[in-house]
């Protein structure tokens, strides 16, 4: 029997397979595997279970994707994600351009044209601001010294990463660790 693959937008952490994960098995639906962004059931669904299906996403802040650009879109996304967030390769060392490209098997000038012309920023811009999340996530558990979270995420220098902070937030990286989480933002809404 065949399966099917659903993708899925918003679907940025482990706490969203989960989420998901549990919804479709409450609907009866058998799972082969579920990572970000995707699903695999063990076999086709019907339209009826379908609709049931893009309702209960909605509810839960998902969305299903249809068409082949807009799955592309969001799988660059998740490997932005997984890349900044959970560390599926060390920041520090990529080509990220190189990196996207062979994550999704397509030319990178033409992933950054779609992705432009689809979400209105370039993938650059969507990277730093992942980037950024990321570093007020580190600030705020003080764990680690500016040093080291600038070498964590791939920056040249303690100065640069300081530079794009204070560009994207307005802040400089110890006033905003002055103020905590109050200036964090959901992955989803970067």
């Amino acid at each position: 029997m065949q399966s099917e693959i659903l993708h899925i937008k918003n679907m940025v952490c482990n706490r969203c397979i989960r989420v998901v994960g549990e919804e479709l098995t409450n609907l009866g639906l058998q799972i082969k595997s579920i990572e970000l962004g995707t699903v695999l059931l063990e076999k086709p669904v019907d339209e009826g279970l379908l609709e049931k299906i893009k309702k209960i996403l909605l509810e839960n802040g998902f969305e299903l994707i249809d068409d082949k650009k807009s799955r592309i879109i969001e799988k660059i996304k998740t490997t932005i994600i997984q890349l900044i967030h959970h560390q599926k390769e060390k920041a520090s060392s990529l080509n990220i351009s190189d990196f996207i490209s062979e994550e999704l098997g397509y030319d990178y000038s033409y992933l950054s044209n779609l992705f432009s012309s689809v979400e209105g920023t370039t993938i650059e811009k969507y990277l730093i601001n992942q980037k950024i999340e990321k570093v007020k996530e580190l600030l705020v558990y003080d764990e680690l010294s500016l040093n080291e979270i600038s070498y964590h995420l791939g920056y040249s220098s303690v100065q640069h990463l300081s530079n794009q902070f204070k560009k994207v937030t307005g802040l400089s990286p110890s006033h905003f660790k002055r103020l905590k989480e109050s200036k964090r933002k959901p992955l989803d809404s970067v």
